[in-house]
């Protein structure tokens, strides 16, 4: 008993070093991208140094799609803060998804009020299909695909654009932060997220192998979507999946860091699992539908990627999730010496001194020492690491079941609490809420 206790924390710890020492090499990739991506002098065009045009031609056209079901909580301000942008030329095209709010109407009145909105409706048929029929009408050189929540800051499409700053670039992938600051779990997710988004999506862009264009914060050639197709209305991932294509289609994908979208993250527990469970999902069927990617070399560094990509996000997962549920329960029978038996140990073992370093250089990273005041919800990390296992396991359950595909939408709240001003980086304010 003592020698299968000892090997399941052997491979415990052993998984825990290997994930740790991939995520610190990741480090000196995003300081290298940090350097080569320097701010532009404050004028330059919002187009300069992008594949379309140097100036001083015209700035390429920019068409934001918006899918709207059931979003009037969030939908105006959503939208105002898109029209509020600085960027020449571009247009809003919203799509109502059959919702049975207000969400139609309030569309309506601001196609009305604002000129660059055009507001279109359609029988329910899901967020794909919500997204296809807006690029049917959509007339930009540039495609940028937002979530319905989503609150710009006005140099937002700016930054985007000119991240197609090489005509291998097909699409460019923004940096999503929370909007929502008013809960435990909200702010725990607004600072931890630095490490997804700021500090891995850098050192992804320099690998060239950055997997996915954000749902909420996504930028398409148009070029590049009519040689991959629409987005497929089948999967749960459309946005994981149309990315790939892209990779397929011999085009990579740049991250634009200050390209700001602040959309809200699940308030609840239950939403939290709801929506990880589908982007879990949405993992599995990209993998099924593109599994001559995987370790592919033909697709450059990117094949291979996916094949680290499957076995730390798809298997590592069920062997930590196997291992402490050994671990446990030969703990609770036998002898217990060969565990971590004070704090120090267990914060060593489980790999939280480098998860506590990255994140602060993420936030470095970021220019948001601001969210370090969400420091004190740290302790939620270790549970929120096995809630994550655990959701592959669901997903993976589901997808053999061949359960329906459910988008599984967040319950919006509305809440605003930060400021998307150009002044600096964005500040947290008193929170505000968009009632309807």
């Amino acid at each position: 008993m003592n020698e299968a206790l000892a090997a399941a924390v052997l491979v415990f710890g052993v998984t825990v070093l290997v994930v740790g020492l991939a995520r610190l090499l990741i480090v000196p990739c995003a300081l290298w991208f940090e350097a080569r991506h320097r701010r532009p002098p404050a004028g330059t065009p919002p187009h300069a140094s992008t594949i379309f045009a140097p100036p001083p031609a015209a700035p390429p056209s920019v068409s934001v799609i918006v899918p709207a079901y059931n979003e009037g909580v969030v939908l105006d301000a959503c939208i105002r803060s898109i029209a509020r942008s600085d960027y020449p030329d571009f247009e809003i095209v919203c799509v109502d998804d059959g919702s049975t709010d207000d969400t139609f109407a309030q569309l309506q009145a601001l196609d009305a009020e604002l000129p660059r909105v055009r507001a279109l409706n359609q029988p329910n048929a899901g967020k794909g299909a919500a997204l296809n029929r807006g690029l049917q009408h959509a007339r930009g050189e540039v495609l940028v695909l937002v979530d319905a929540d989503g609150v710009f800051r006005p140099d937002t499409l700016r930054e985007m654009v000119r991240a197609f700053a090489d005509p291998r670039i097909g699409a460019v992938c923004g940096d999503d932060r929370t909007v929502n600051l008013d809960r435990v779990q909200t702010r725990y997710l607004a600072l931890v997220s630095h490490v997804g988004t700021g500090l891995v999506r850098r050192a992804l862009d320099v690998l060239r192998c950055l997997p996915i264009v954000s749902g909420n914060t996504g930028a398409f050639r148009r070029d590049v979507l009519e040689r991959t197709g629409p987005l497929r209305e089948d999967t749960v991932g459309e946005d994981l999946e149309l990315t790939w294509r892209v990779y397929r289609a011999g085009y990579r994908v740049a991250f634009a860091p200050r390209a700001l979208v602040h959309a809200e993250s699940p308030s609840t527990l239950r939403g939290l699992w709801k929506q990880r469970v589908r982007w879990a999902r949405g993992l599995l069927q990209s993998v099924r539908r593109h599994r001559d990617m995987v370790g592919n070399p033909r697709y450059g560094i990117f094949g291979p990627y996916l094949a680290l990509t499957v076995a730390t996000q798809v298997l590592l997962p069920v062997v930590q999730v196997a291992a402490f549920v050994v671990l446990v329960v030969l703990a609770a029978l036998g002898d217990t010496s060969t565990l971590p038996d004070t704090l120090w140990a267990v914060v060593l073992f489980t790999g939280l001194a480098l998860s506590v370093v990255l994140l602060l250089v993420a936030v470095l990273l970021d220019r948001s020492p601001g969210d370090l005041r969400h420091a004190w919800t740290l302790p939620l990390w270790p549970f929120y690491s096995a809630m994550m296992s655990l959701v592959m396991l669901r997903a993976l359950w589901l997808e053999l079941r061949g359960a329906d595909n459910r988008w599984n939408k967040l319950d919006r709240t509305g809440t605003i609490s930060i400021d998307t001003s150009l002044d600096g980086a964005p500040e947290a304010s008193a929170d505000t809420r968009q009632d309807r």
